[in-house]
Protein backbone atom coordinates (compact mmCIF):
# COMPACT_ATOMS: atom_id res chain seq x y z
CA UNK A 1 0.00 0.00 0.00
CA UNK A 2 2.94 2.34 1.14
CA UNK A 3 4.69 1.60 -1.99
CA UNK A 4 1.68 2.45 -4.47
CA UNK A 5 1.26 5.59 -2.52
CA UNK A 6 5.36 6.48 -2.86
CA UNK A 7 4.76 5.30 -6.46
CA UNK A 8 2.17 7.64 -7.04
CA UNK A 9 3.45 10.58 -5.64
CA UNK A 10 6.43 10.25 -7.74
CA UNK A 11 4.87 9.86 -11.23
CA UNK A 12 2.46 12.98 -10.12
CA UNK A 13 5.83 14.94 -9.22
CA UNK A 14 7.48 14.33 -12.04
CA UNK A 15 4.55 15.01 -14.31
CA UNK A 16 3.75 18.17 -12.35
CA UNK A 17 7.88 19.52 -13.35
CA UNK A 18 7.05 18.62 -16.49
CA UNK A 19 4.37 20.73 -17.02
CA UNK A 20 6.18 23.38 -15.46
CA UNK A 21 8.95 22.80 -17.63
CA UNK A 22 6.80 22.85 -20.35
CA UNK A 23 4.90 26.47 -19.67
CA UNK A 24 8.49 27.97 -19.22
CA UNK A 25 10.07 26.65 -22.08
CA UNK A 26 6.93 27.85 -24.06
CA UNK A 27 6.68 31.55 -23.16
CA UNK A 28 10.41 31.41 -23.54
CA UNK A 29 9.80 30.42 -26.93
CA UNK A 30 7.13 32.51 -27.81
CA UNK A 31 9.35 35.51 -26.51
CA UNK A 32 12.23 34.61 -28.99
CA UNK A 33 10.68 32.58 -31.35
CA UNK A 34 7.02 35.03 -31.73
CA UNK A 35 7.43 35.67 -35.33
CA UNK A 36 7.47 32.54 -36.93
CA UNK A 37 4.21 31.11 -37.55
CA UNK A 38 3.06 27.80 -36.61
CA UNK A 39 0.68 25.60 -35.62
CA UNK A 40 -0.83 26.26 -32.12
CA UNK A 41 1.14 23.74 -29.26
CA UNK A 42 -1.33 21.87 -26.50
CA UNK A 43 0.32 22.30 -22.98
CA UNK A 44 2.60 19.20 -22.41
CA UNK A 45 1.98 17.97 -25.87
CA UNK A 46 3.05 20.70 -28.10
CA UNK A 47 2.93 20.04 -31.68
CA UNK A 48 2.87 16.21 -31.00
CA UNK A 49 -0.19 15.80 -32.29
CA UNK A 50 0.00 16.85 -36.02
CA UNK A 51 2.39 14.14 -36.42
CA UNK A 52 -0.31 11.09 -34.88
CA UNK A 53 -0.43 9.82 -38.66
CA UNK A 54 2.78 8.68 -38.33
CA UNK A 55 3.21 10.47 -41.91
CA UNK A 56 6.30 12.68 -41.30
CA UNK A 57 6.93 13.90 -44.43
CA UNK A 58 3.16 14.80 -45.34
CA UNK A 59 2.65 16.57 -42.39
CA UNK A 60 5.51 18.80 -42.36
CA UNK A 61 4.09 19.83 -46.23
CA UNK A 62 0.99 20.35 -44.81
CA UNK A 63 2.14 22.35 -41.89
CA UNK A 64 4.30 24.62 -44.39
CA UNK A 65 1.53 24.61 -46.91
CA UNK A 66 -0.56 26.21 -43.90
CA UNK A 67 1.81 28.35 -41.96
CA UNK A 68 4.79 29.37 -44.54
CA UNK A 69 8.15 29.23 -45.77
CA UNK A 70 9.50 29.25 -41.55
CA UNK A 71 7.49 27.63 -39.42
CA UNK A 72 8.28 26.43 -35.52
CA UNK A 73 7.37 22.92 -33.96
CA UNK A 74 7.45 22.28 -30.11
CA UNK A 75 7.50 18.90 -29.15
CA UNK A 76 7.55 17.64 -25.70
CA UNK A 77 10.82 16.97 -24.20
CA UNK A 78 13.01 18.21 -27.48
CA UNK A 79 13.98 21.69 -27.88
CA UNK A 80 11.76 24.05 -30.27
CA UNK A 81 11.92 23.24 -33.79
CA UNK A 82 12.12 25.39 -36.83
CA UNK A 83 11.49 23.84 -40.04
CA UNK A 84 12.61 26.16 -43.21
CA UNK A 85 11.91 26.07 -46.75
CA UNK A 86 12.70 29.57 -47.51
CA UNK A 87 15.72 30.32 -49.35
CA UNK A 88 16.93 33.47 -48.31
CA UNK A 89 17.23 31.56 -44.57
CA UNK A 90 18.71 28.32 -45.82
CA UNK A 91 21.01 30.52 -47.68
CA UNK A 92 22.76 32.29 -44.15
CA UNK A 93 22.01 28.40 -42.80
CA UNK A 94 24.30 26.97 -44.86
CA UNK A 95 27.00 30.30 -44.60
CA UNK A 96 26.93 29.60 -41.06
CA UNK A 97 30.13 28.12 -39.67
CA UNK A 98 28.33 28.44 -36.48
CA UNK A 99 26.12 25.91 -37.86
CA UNK A 100 27.99 22.94 -38.08
CA UNK A 101 26.86 20.54 -34.98
CA UNK A 102 24.13 18.35 -36.20
CA UNK A 103 20.43 18.41 -33.64
CA UNK A 104 20.38 15.72 -31.01
CA UNK A 105 18.38 13.59 -33.36
CA UNK A 106 21.76 12.13 -34.43
CA UNK A 107 22.30 10.77 -31.16
CA UNK A 108 20.38 7.18 -31.76
CA UNK A 109 23.43 6.40 -33.96
CA UNK A 110 25.89 7.01 -31.64
CA UNK A 111 26.41 3.52 -30.70
CA UNK A 112 26.94 2.37 -34.01
CA UNK A 113 28.96 4.90 -35.77
CA UNK A 114 30.47 6.97 -32.67
CA UNK A 115 31.48 10.26 -33.91
CA UNK A 116 32.00 9.42 -37.47
CA UNK A 117 31.70 12.34 -39.82
CA UNK A 118 28.34 12.09 -40.32
CA UNK A 119 27.42 12.99 -36.59
CA UNK A 120 31.18 14.78 -35.51
CA UNK A 121 30.90 18.25 -33.66
CA UNK A 122 32.24 21.06 -36.01
CA UNK A 123 36.12 20.93 -35.30
CA UNK A 124 36.23 16.84 -35.29
CA UNK A 125 34.47 17.58 -38.15
CA UNK A 126 36.34 19.60 -40.23
CA UNK A 127 39.80 17.41 -38.88
CA UNK A 128 38.25 14.43 -40.20
CA UNK A 129 36.27 15.67 -43.58
CA UNK A 130 39.73 17.10 -44.64
CA UNK A 131 41.04 13.59 -43.73
CA UNK A 132 38.81 11.68 -45.79
CA UNK A 133 38.15 14.21 -48.94
CA UNK A 134 41.18 12.34 -51.00
CA UNK A 135 39.06 9.29 -50.59
CA UNK A 136 37.10 10.58 -53.37
CA UNK A 137 39.48 12.57 -55.26
CA UNK A 138 39.55 12.14 -58.94
CA UNK A 139 42.29 9.80 -58.89
CA UNK A 140 40.06 6.98 -57.04
CA UNK A 141 37.61 7.38 -59.68
CA UNK A 142 38.15 4.19 -62.05
CA UNK A 143 38.96 2.21 -59.14
CA UNK A 144 35.56 2.85 -57.45
CA UNK A 145 33.74 2.59 -61.29
CA UNK A 146 35.60 -1.08 -61.21
CA UNK A 147 34.08 -2.22 -57.97
CA UNK A 148 30.13 -0.73 -59.31
CA UNK A 149 30.77 -2.57 -62.59
CA UNK A 150 31.51 -5.86 -60.65
CA UNK A 151 28.49 -5.73 -58.00
CA UNK A 152 26.08 -4.25 -60.94
CA UNK A 153 27.04 -7.20 -62.38
CA UNK A 154 26.01 -9.97 -59.86
CA UNK A 155 22.58 -7.81 -59.61
CA UNK A 156 22.20 -8.42 -63.13
CA UNK A 157 21.71 -12.33 -62.88
CA UNK A 158 19.87 -12.13 -59.32
CA UNK A 159 17.31 -9.73 -61.95
CA UNK A 160 17.66 -12.26 -64.88
CA UNK A 161 15.44 -14.72 -62.75
CA UNK A 162 12.55 -11.90 -62.26
CA UNK A 163 12.34 -11.32 -65.96
CA UNK A 164 8.26 -12.18 -67.06
CA UNK A 165 7.19 -12.86 -63.35
CA UNK A 166 5.08 -9.48 -63.16
CA UNK A 167 5.65 -7.36 -60.54
CA UNK A 168 9.02 -6.66 -58.58
CA UNK A 169 10.13 -5.11 -55.63
CA UNK A 170 13.15 -3.71 -56.95
CA UNK A 171 14.17 -2.26 -53.62
CA UNK A 172 15.84 -5.40 -51.82
CA UNK A 173 17.64 -6.43 -55.12
CA UNK A 174 19.36 -2.68 -55.04
CA UNK A 175 19.82 -2.66 -51.10
CA UNK A 176 22.12 -5.67 -51.04
CA UNK A 177 23.97 -4.70 -54.28
CA UNK A 178 24.73 -1.68 -52.43
CA UNK A 179 25.21 -2.85 -49.60
CA UNK A 180 28.31 -5.16 -51.40
CA UNK A 181 29.54 -1.78 -53.14
CA UNK A 182 30.18 0.30 -49.86
CA UNK A 183 31.48 -2.70 -47.91
CA UNK A 184 34.35 -3.18 -50.84
CA UNK A 185 34.56 0.51 -51.42
CA UNK A 186 34.77 1.61 -47.66
CA UNK A 187 36.75 -1.54 -45.97
CA UNK A 188 38.10 -3.14 -49.31
CA UNK A 189 36.69 -6.77 -48.12
CA UNK A 190 33.87 -8.38 -49.87
CA UNK A 191 30.59 -9.62 -48.09
CA UNK A 192 29.10 -11.41 -50.63
CA UNK A 193 25.74 -9.57 -49.81
CA UNK A 194 23.90 -10.62 -53.14
CA UNK A 195 25.12 -14.40 -52.80
CA UNK A 196 24.28 -14.00 -48.95
CA UNK A 197 21.86 -11.77 -47.52
CA UNK A 198 21.20 -14.32 -44.69
CA UNK A 199 25.04 -13.37 -43.14
CA UNK A 200 25.44 -12.23 -39.72
CA UNK A 201 26.76 -8.70 -41.03
CA UNK A 202 24.12 -8.36 -43.41
CA UNK A 203 21.51 -9.35 -41.08
CA UNK A 204 23.42 -7.03 -38.52
CA UNK A 205 23.49 -3.80 -40.60
CA UNK A 206 19.73 -4.35 -41.47
CA UNK A 207 19.04 -4.63 -37.58
CA UNK A 208 20.75 -1.42 -36.49
CA UNK A 209 18.87 0.59 -39.32
CA UNK A 210 15.80 -0.48 -38.11
CA UNK A 211 16.39 0.31 -34.80
CA UNK A 212 17.91 3.54 -35.30
CA UNK A 213 15.05 4.40 -37.30
CA UNK A 214 12.74 2.68 -34.32
CA UNK A 215 14.13 4.98 -31.77
CA UNK A 216 13.94 8.17 -33.53
CA UNK A 217 10.10 7.79 -33.94
CA UNK A 218 9.12 6.69 -30.42
CA UNK A 219 9.22 9.00 -27.39
CA UNK A 220 9.55 5.94 -24.42
CA UNK A 221 12.46 4.52 -27.12
CA UNK A 222 14.18 8.17 -27.12
CA UNK A 223 15.14 8.38 -22.83
CA UNK A 224 17.63 5.47 -22.56
CA UNK A 225 17.25 4.56 -19.16
CA UNK A 226 13.77 3.34 -20.53
CA UNK A 227 15.41 1.95 -23.83
CA UNK A 228 17.96 -0.13 -21.77
CA UNK A 229 14.77 -2.08 -20.98
CA UNK A 230 13.49 -3.06 -24.66
CA UNK A 231 14.15 -6.50 -26.90
CA UNK A 232 15.71 -3.69 -29.09
CA UNK A 233 17.94 -2.51 -26.77
CA UNK A 234 19.60 -6.56 -26.60
CA UNK A 235 19.15 -6.78 -29.90
CA UNK A 236 21.39 -3.59 -30.42
CA UNK A 237 24.28 -5.64 -28.34
CA UNK A 238 24.47 -8.14 -30.12
CA UNK A 239 24.40 -6.51 -33.59
CA UNK A 240 27.06 -4.01 -32.28
CA UNK A 241 29.35 -6.87 -31.22
CA UNK A 242 29.02 -8.74 -34.74
CA UNK A 243 29.24 -5.18 -37.20
CA UNK A 244 32.41 -3.93 -34.64
CA UNK A 245 34.20 -7.22 -34.50
CA UNK A 246 34.18 -7.49 -38.27
CA UNK A 247 35.35 -3.59 -38.58
CA UNK A 248 38.29 -4.15 -35.94
CA UNK A 249 39.19 -7.39 -37.81
CA UNK A 250 39.39 -5.97 -41.18
CA UNK A 251 41.28 -2.59 -39.83
CA UNK A 252 43.90 -5.58 -38.00
CA UNK A 253 43.81 -7.33 -41.16
CA UNK A 254 44.53 -3.93 -43.95
CA UNK A 255 46.99 -2.63 -41.33
CA UNK A 256 49.41 -6.20 -42.06
CA UNK A 257 48.29 -5.60 -45.47
CA UNK A 258 49.75 -2.13 -45.68
CA UNK A 259 53.05 -2.97 -43.53
CA UNK A 260 53.69 -5.69 -45.88
CA UNK A 261 53.46 -3.80 -49.19
CA UNK A 262 55.27 -0.97 -50.82
CA UNK A 263 52.91 -0.51 -53.51
CA UNK A 264 51.33 2.76 -52.95
CA UNK A 265 48.69 2.09 -55.51
CA UNK A 266 46.97 -0.64 -53.46
CA UNK A 267 45.75 2.28 -50.88
CA UNK A 268 42.64 3.02 -52.84
CA UNK A 269 39.73 2.33 -49.86
CA UNK A 270 38.46 5.19 -47.09
CA UNK A 271 39.94 2.22 -44.68
CA UNK A 272 43.45 2.16 -46.09
CA UNK A 273 43.78 6.37 -46.48
CA UNK A 274 43.07 6.81 -42.74
CA UNK A 275 45.30 3.67 -41.67
CA UNK A 276 47.70 5.89 -44.24
CA UNK A 277 46.89 9.07 -42.17
CA UNK A 278 47.56 7.33 -38.77
CA UNK A 279 51.04 5.93 -39.80
CA UNK A 280 51.46 9.84 -40.86
CA UNK A 281 51.02 11.32 -37.66
CA UNK A 282 48.20 12.90 -37.96
CA UNK A 283 46.85 11.59 -35.17
CA UNK A 284 43.32 9.73 -35.67
CA UNK A 285 43.00 6.21 -33.39
CA UNK A 286 42.15 2.66 -34.57
CA UNK A 287 38.55 3.34 -33.00
CA UNK A 288 37.85 6.87 -35.01
CA UNK A 289 39.14 4.89 -37.93
CA UNK A 290 36.40 2.37 -37.04
CA UNK A 291 33.62 5.31 -36.74
CA UNK A 292 34.56 6.51 -40.01
CA UNK A 293 34.54 3.68 -41.99
CA UNK A 294 30.87 2.44 -40.25
CA UNK A 295 29.84 5.44 -40.90
CA UNK A 296 30.22 5.24 -44.44
CA UNK A 297 28.89 1.75 -44.63
CA UNK A 298 25.31 3.32 -43.15
CA UNK A 299 25.92 6.61 -44.57
CA UNK A 300 26.78 4.98 -48.10
CA UNK A 301 24.19 2.36 -48.12
CA UNK A 302 20.39 3.14 -47.64
CA UNK A 303 21.02 6.36 -49.18
CA UNK A 304 21.96 5.21 -52.64
CA UNK A 305 19.54 2.36 -52.61
CA UNK A 306 16.59 4.44 -52.44
CA UNK A 307 18.45 7.00 -55.08
CA UNK A 308 18.49 4.33 -57.82
CA UNK A 309 15.43 2.84 -56.84
CA UNK A 310 13.59 5.62 -56.88
CA UNK A 311 15.25 6.21 -60.64
CA UNK A 312 14.18 3.16 -61.92
CA UNK A 313 10.50 3.67 -60.79
CA UNK A 314 10.83 7.10 -62.73
CA UNK A 315 12.27 5.35 -65.89
CA UNK A 316 9.56 3.08 -66.02
CA UNK A 317 6.82 5.23 -65.54
CA UNK A 318 8.14 7.78 -67.84
CA UNK A 319 9.10 5.28 -71.46
CA UNK A 320 9.68 8.16 -73.11
CA UNK A 321 12.76 9.58 -70.94
CA UNK A 322 14.02 5.83 -70.56
CA UNK A 323 14.01 5.74 -74.40
CA UNK A 324 15.88 8.87 -74.72
CA UNK A 325 18.48 7.80 -71.79
CA UNK A 326 18.55 4.84 -73.52
CA UNK A 327 19.99 5.97 -76.95
CA UNK A 328 22.61 7.99 -74.86
CA UNK A 329 24.01 5.32 -73.25
CA UNK A 330 24.06 3.40 -77.05
CA UNK A 331 26.34 6.77 -78.07
CA UNK A 332 28.38 7.28 -75.77
CA UNK A 333 28.94 3.67 -73.86
CA UNK A 334 27.47 0.57 -75.90
CA UNK A 335 28.66 1.40 -79.18
CA UNK A 336 31.96 1.36 -77.84
CA UNK A 337 32.34 -1.85 -77.17
CA UNK A 338 33.65 -1.33 -73.45
CA UNK A 339 34.09 -4.01 -71.29
CA UNK A 340 33.67 -0.93 -68.32
CA UNK A 341 33.07 2.39 -68.20
CA UNK A 342 35.34 4.64 -67.80
CA UNK A 343 35.27 8.49 -65.98
CA UNK A 344 35.33 10.42 -68.59
CA UNK A 345 32.65 8.27 -70.76
CA UNK A 346 30.21 8.01 -67.88
CA UNK A 347 30.68 12.10 -67.23
CA UNK A 348 29.21 12.73 -71.09
CA UNK A 349 26.22 10.89 -69.70
CA UNK A 350 24.00 14.25 -69.49
CA UNK A 351 20.50 13.33 -69.85
CA UNK A 352 20.86 10.51 -67.22
CA UNK A 353 22.37 12.95 -65.14
CA UNK A 354 19.06 15.06 -65.51
CA UNK A 355 17.26 12.32 -65.05
CA UNK A 356 19.45 10.85 -61.80
CA UNK A 357 18.19 14.67 -60.34
CA UNK A 358 15.04 14.91 -61.18
CA UNK A 359 14.69 11.93 -59.35
CA UNK A 360 16.43 13.55 -56.04
CA UNK A 361 14.27 16.43 -56.37
CA UNK A 362 11.06 14.45 -56.38
CA UNK A 363 12.59 11.98 -54.05
CA UNK A 364 15.67 13.07 -52.20
CA UNK A 365 17.45 10.41 -50.29
CA UNK A 366 17.14 12.56 -46.95
CA UNK A 367 14.26 14.42 -47.09
CA UNK A 368 14.80 15.98 -43.51
CA UNK A 369 17.51 16.98 -41.91
CA UNK A 370 18.66 18.95 -39.04
CA UNK A 371 21.09 21.55 -37.72
CA UNK A 372 21.75 22.58 -33.79
CA UNK A 373 22.04 26.44 -33.47
CA UNK A 374 24.95 26.74 -31.02
CA UNK A 375 24.87 30.31 -30.84
CA UNK A 376 21.81 33.00 -31.57
CA UNK A 377 21.63 32.77 -35.60
CA UNK A 378 20.86 36.32 -37.20
CA UNK A 379 18.22 36.47 -40.28
CA UNK A 380 18.21 40.10 -40.90
CA UNK A 381 16.27 41.62 -38.49
CA UNK A 382 14.98 38.64 -36.43
CA UNK A 383 17.33 35.84 -34.02
CA UNK A 384 16.87 32.03 -33.84
CA UNK A 385 18.27 31.69 -30.43
CA UNK A 386 21.10 29.24 -29.43
CA UNK A 387 19.67 25.15 -28.52
CA UNK A 388 17.08 25.16 -31.46
CA UNK A 389 16.95 22.49 -33.92
CA UNK A 390 16.89 24.17 -37.62
CA UNK A 391 14.77 21.26 -39.13
CA UNK A 392 15.67 21.36 -43.19
CA UNK A 393 12.94 20.59 -44.75
CA UNK A 394 14.58 19.17 -48.20
CA UNK A 395 11.73 17.18 -49.68
CA UNK A 396 9.34 20.53 -49.20
CA UNK A 397 11.82 22.70 -50.60
CA UNK A 398 12.18 20.59 -53.61
CA UNK A 399 8.25 21.34 -54.23
CA UNK A 400 8.18 25.04 -54.82
CA UNK A 401 6.25 26.36 -57.64
CA UNK A 402 8.19 29.30 -57.81
CA UNK A 403 11.22 27.37 -58.62
CA UNK A 404 10.22 24.57 -60.06
CA UNK A 405 6.81 25.37 -62.37
CA UNK A 406 4.21 21.99 -61.87
CA UNK A 407 6.34 20.47 -58.83
CA UNK A 408 5.17 16.89 -58.97
CA UNK A 409 5.50 16.71 -62.74
CA UNK A 410 8.70 14.45 -63.44
CA UNK A 411 10.57 16.62 -65.94
CA UNK A 412 14.60 15.59 -66.55
CA UNK A 413 14.49 18.75 -68.95
CA UNK A 414 14.94 21.21 -65.98
CA UNK A 415 18.28 20.11 -65.21
CA UNK A 416 19.76 20.16 -68.76
CA UNK A 417 22.44 23.02 -68.81
CA UNK A 418 20.31 25.41 -70.90
CA UNK A 419 17.92 25.66 -67.11
CA UNK A 420 20.04 24.77 -64.67
CA UNK A 421 20.27 28.44 -63.56
CA UNK A 422 17.25 27.52 -61.82
CA UNK A 423 18.73 25.25 -59.09
CA UNK A 424 20.44 27.72 -56.81
CA UNK A 425 22.52 26.43 -53.69
CA UNK A 426 19.20 26.58 -51.32
CA UNK A 427 16.47 25.46 -54.03
CA UNK A 428 18.19 21.88 -54.64
CA UNK A 429 19.73 20.19 -51.84
CA UNK A 430 20.03 16.32 -51.98
CA UNK A 431 22.83 16.32 -50.65
CA UNK A 432 22.75 19.13 -48.54
CA UNK A 433 25.07 22.69 -49.01
CA UNK A 434 27.25 25.03 -47.81
CA UNK A 435 30.03 23.27 -45.29
CA UNK A 436 28.38 20.04 -44.40
CA UNK A 437 27.24 18.93 -47.60
CA UNK A 438 28.00 15.35 -48.50
CA UNK A 439 31.19 14.28 -48.94
CA UNK A 440 30.41 11.41 -51.18
CA UNK A 441 27.64 12.69 -53.98
CA UNK A 442 30.89 12.47 -56.84
CA UNK A 443 30.78 9.02 -55.44
CA UNK A 444 27.49 8.51 -55.37
CA UNK A 445 26.63 9.80 -59.00
CA UNK A 446 28.93 7.60 -60.28
CA UNK A 447 27.20 4.21 -58.63
CA UNK A 448 23.85 5.35 -59.86
CA UNK A 449 24.89 6.05 -63.26
CA UNK A 450 26.93 2.53 -63.65
CA UNK A 451 24.13 0.61 -61.91
CA UNK A 452 21.08 2.09 -64.04
CA UNK A 453 23.39 1.73 -67.04
CA UNK A 454 24.28 -1.71 -66.63
CA UNK A 455 20.48 -2.36 -65.72
CA UNK A 456 18.99 -0.63 -68.67
CA UNK A 457 21.53 -2.41 -71.31
CA UNK A 458 20.23 -5.65 -70.18
CA UNK A 459 16.51 -4.89 -69.57
CA UNK A 460 13.64 -2.57 -70.82
CA UNK A 461 11.68 -1.08 -67.46
CA UNK A 462 7.74 -1.49 -67.68
CA UNK A 463 5.29 -0.22 -64.92
CA UNK A 464 3.14 -2.21 -63.46
CA UNK A 465 -0.06 -3.58 -64.25
CA UNK A 466 -2.36 -2.17 -62.48
CA UNK A 467 0.11 0.95 -61.84
CA UNK A 468 1.85 1.06 -58.41
CA UNK A 469 1.48 3.83 -56.93
CA UNK A 470 4.55 4.75 -54.17
CA UNK A 471 3.80 5.53 -50.30
CA UNK A 472 6.31 7.53 -49.07
CA UNK A 473 7.49 7.47 -45.68
CA UNK A 474 9.85 10.02 -44.37
CA UNK A 475 12.00 7.91 -42.01
CA UNK A 476 16.05 8.93 -41.68
CA UNK A 477 16.27 7.70 -45.65
CA UNK A 478 13.19 8.18 -47.76
CA UNK A 479 11.37 4.79 -48.44
CA UNK A 480 7.81 3.77 -49.89
CA UNK A 481 5.62 1.36 -47.12
CA UNK A 482 4.44 -0.25 -50.41
CA UNK A 483 7.85 -1.14 -52.08
CA UNK A 484 8.97 0.14 -55.48
CA UNK A 485 7.54 -2.08 -57.76
CA UNK A 486 7.93 -2.13 -61.64
CA UNK A 487 8.29 -5.10 -64.27
CA UNK A 488 11.62 -6.24 -66.26
CA UNK A 489 11.64 -7.11 -69.92
CA UNK A 490 14.63 -8.49 -71.53
CA UNK A 491 15.84 -5.45 -73.97
CA UNK A 492 17.74 -7.57 -76.39
CA UNK A 493 17.42 -11.15 -77.19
Amino acid sequence: MYLYILITAICLTLLMLLIIQWFRDYYTNEKYLDWINGARPLPVLGNALEFISGDVISEFYRLHQQHGPIIKILLPFQPPNVSVTDHALLETIFRSAALLNKSNDYRFTHPWLGHGLLTAPGERWKKHRKLIAPAFSFEKSQYFIDIFEKHSCVLLEKLSKKVGEGTVNIYPYINLCTLDIICEAAMGTTINAQSNDKSDYVYSVKEMCRIVIGRSLSIPKSFDFLYQFTKDFYKQNKALKILHEYSRNVIEFRKKVLLGSSEQASSNTLLDLLLDSKETKVGISDSEIREEVDTFMFAGHDTVTSAISFILYCLAMHPQVQERVVKEMEAILWSHNLNVATYGRLQKLRYLEAVIKETLRLYPSVPIYCRRVVEDLHFGDQVIPANTTIVIFAYGVHRCPKTYPEPEKFDPNRFLTENQSAASTSSYIPFSAGYRSCIGKKFAMLEMKVVVSKILKHYRLLPTVPEHKLILKGETVLKSKNGVCIRLAKRFN
